[in-house]
């Protein structure tokens, strides 16, 4: 087995040149020396390898996500069907980070007058690949998961998602979209639109306000 003898970045090419910086991905990483070096699969080139490790690498997008770490508590108001009076309850969010900072991972926990506790769980993250991110949703009202995709806006304080699940009363795929929203003093706003199964039109679902404790 080969063993590398010098120390480098371990996602730039062997000729020793470092684009970690030009490309927003941070310092280069270096490895330790003594490390066996990986050996290419046959028909890869060095570039297809790069681009395998840049793949991984984090970034501003992540750090945006990072940023809402931590506890948050706020009131949540959803509307079942347009037009409705607003169900209006408190709710409790926990933000981690995990893998190392490549995704956050959301805890929400409330009361949902007439349908009991609610407990949802999502794991958001910016896939270099697409150059999009991208989010799962789990929760103790349903069996699915939903999963979407999000843009973040020129200003840099919302990122507008639009999620996909398969919806109980047609039996469909049908999309949501959410707006989340930075506000001032460790505030943030979620506003949630879907169509409304009978109609087909889309409503406002739910807003929800937090605060960082």
């Amino acid at each position: 087995m080969k063993f590398k003898k010098t120390l480098r970045c371990c996602s730039c090419s062997r000729s020793g040149t470092c684009h970690c910086r030009q490309l927003g991905l941070g310092s280069p990483r270096i490895e330790d020396a003594g490390q066996p070096e990986m050996t290419l699969p046959p028909g890869w080139t060095e570039q297809d390898m790069q681009a395998v490790m840049l793949a991984e690498r984090q970034g501003k997008c992540r750090q945006h996500l990072a940023k809402d770490a931590g506890e948050w508590r706020g009131k949540m108001t959803m509307w079942m069907i347009p037009g409705a009076e607003p169900v209006i309850s408190d709710c409790a969010s926990t933000v981690t980070t995990i893998m190392d900072g490549r995704y956050t991972r959301v805890e929400t926990a409330s009361e949902m007058p007439g349908m009991g506790p609610y407990t949802g769980q999502g794991v958001n993250g910016f896939d270099n690949v697409s150059q999009k991110f991208v989010s799962t949703w789990i929760d103790n009202h349903s069996t699915g998961i939903m999963t979407g995709v999000g843009t973040l806006s020129s200003d840099g304080k919302a990122i507008e998602w639009e999620f996909n699940f398969n919806c109980p009363l047609t039996k469909k795929p049908t999309a949501m979209r959410q707006i989340e929203t930075i506000g001032g003093q460790g505030t943030k706003t979620l506003d949630m639109f879907g169509a409304d199964p009978k109609t087909g039109k889309e409503f406002h679902m739910m807003h929800i306000e937090l605060s960082r404790q």
